[in-house]
């Protein structure tokens, strides 16, 4: 199990970051924290896998938190969670030892993506002795690379998606469609996968053209249907 830290000066979001870390396989949240000084007393005294770090904090910012951590011999893995999108800010994240980057707002698949490719990181420096140069690749290439989810989400489309569109939004609609007792409307999907109600529209109708997703109506007291999709388990690939 992979220990995780979050921090987020904002109560709400801090909240809403530990709830998408629990939906994800092999993480867990061991402790929150709102402040750097919060976040520095914690580590002192727990140890953790990594840390969830936003970078405006009421008493300092996430990348002098990092330096602190550094400094007092903390290793903790950092992956920063930040509206920051400057260039400068993104690149002092990287000389200071961040393993990824992710700008807010995102939606779950967002976050599982960079916890996906953490996991794999560490399965990748899981052995001990000299490192081939096939190795050496899959260690620096696990973070950037596409997790098994988005794969499968482009494979569940039947196609290559088109231009503008992701696989792991089309991913995501396909694990809360796989995940429901039955057929949901768009506002649904949009509800439980955090997308908007538009994008949730858009993919349910690509998904349906690929032959993955079966479409049927459900007539209301206006008269106007309710289009319900439901995944199609017959045709899904594993």
């Amino acid at each position: 199990m992979i220990d995780i830290l979050v921090v987020d000066d904002d109560v709400r979001v801090a909240g809403i970051n530990a709830a998408y870390v629990g939906r994800v396989p092999g993480f867990r949240v061991v402790g929150t924290a709102h402040t750097a000084a919060e976040a520095l007393a914690f580590l002192e005294r727990t140890a953790v896998d990594l840390v969830l770090l936003d970078h405006y904090l009421p008493d300092g910012t996430g990348l002098a938190l990092v330096r602190r951590l550094r400094q007092r011999g903390h290793h903790t893995d950092v992956i920063m969670v930040t509206a920051a999108r400057d260039i400068a800010t993104v690149q002092a994240a990287m000389r200071h030892g961040a393993l990824q980057y992710l700008v807010k707002p995102f939606t779950f698949a967002g976050l599982r993506a960079k916890l996906d490719g953490y996991a794999a990181l560490r399965r990748a420096l899981d052995s001990s002795g000299e490192a081939e140069q096939a190795q050496v690749d899959r260690i620096f290439g696990a973070l950037g690379a596409p997790p098994a989810g988005a794969a499968a989400g482009a494979a569940a489309a039947g196609a290559q998606l088109p231009k503008g569109h992701s696989a792991l939004t089309a991913d995501l609609v396909r694990e809360v469609l796989r995940g429901a007792d039955g057929p949901l409307s768009a506002q649904e999907v949009a509800e439980r996968s955090g997308l908007s109600r538009q994008t949730a529209q858009r993919y349910l109708k690509l998904l349906e053209r690929a032959g993955r997703v079966r479409m049927s109506l459900k007539y209301g007291e206006t008269g106007h249907p309710e289009h319900r999709y439901v995944w199609d388990r017959d045709r899904t690939l594993g």
